[in-house]
């Protein structure tokens, strides 16, 4: 097994997470270089905890979140809606906060981040929907309470947990800001199992000759 976390190189089994304590912003700049890009890696950054986690996801997130995000652009598609989507994307802002969700959405907002190769929320708006898929490790919220991300969605053992930004932090919701009048978080669960059963085009296919019945 290699593990290896240093700002010359990053290796990391499948499956494994590190958390590093008492690190600056400095700190997760130099990582972020030492990975190379390499979307195999996710890195995220609390400024608050003064904490860095590293983690290497298993072969089976990316199958999911890849059926998630299908699923998600089926019903944008089917409400009429335009969207810019980005996964992996890596989100910050300077000096208190960096996260990697497997999948951002820009969808009231999606003309303005046209033609960006990378997102600085000190200066750019957040994405109106963040989606994490928690194989390897837990999410932390509040990282995406200092980005200011509207809602974030968190799919854990055939579970989608929604949660919507309030005052105090996120509050755990029914349903979706994004999508109101679709249960989602019964409703998608169903058909991204159902791609690791019967196939990802199956399961897509299935789910669009629902909407149109709903």
């Amino acid at each position: 097994m290699v593990l290896t976390v240093s700002p010359e190189r990053i290796e990391l089994p499948p499956g494994s997470e590190v958390t590093l304590r008492y690190q600056t912003w400095a700190d997760y700049e130099a990582l972020l270089e030492s990975r190379h890009d390499d979307a195999a890696i996710k890195i995220q950054f609390n400024a608050y905890t003064q904490e860095i986690s590293i983690m290497a996801p298993l072969a089976g997130h990316g199958r999911r979140i890849d059926s998630l995000v299908d699923l998600v652009k089926a019903l944008l598609r089917h409400r009429g809606r335009d969207w810019d989507s980005s996964h992996p994307v890596t989100l910050k802002r300077f000096q208190a906060a960096g996260a990697e969700p497997d999948a951002c959405f820009y969808i009231q907002n999606w003309q303005a981040v046209l033609g960006k190769d990378r997102i600085d929320l000190s200066e750019d708006l957040p994405p109106d929907l963040a989606i994490e898929m928690d194989l390897t490790s837990l999410t932390d919220l509040a990282i995406y309470r200092a980005l200011n991300v509207p809602e974030v969605w968190i799919y854990r053992q055939g579970s989608l947990a929604i949660h919507a930004i309030a005052a105090e932090g996120y509050r755990a919701s029914s349903t979706s800001p994004t999508f109101p009048d679709i249960d989602v978080k019964n409703l998608l669960p169903q058909y991204v199992e159902r791609s690791w059963a019967a196939g990802s085009s199956v399961a897509l296919r299935e789910f669009e000759q629902l909407l149109k019945s709903l």
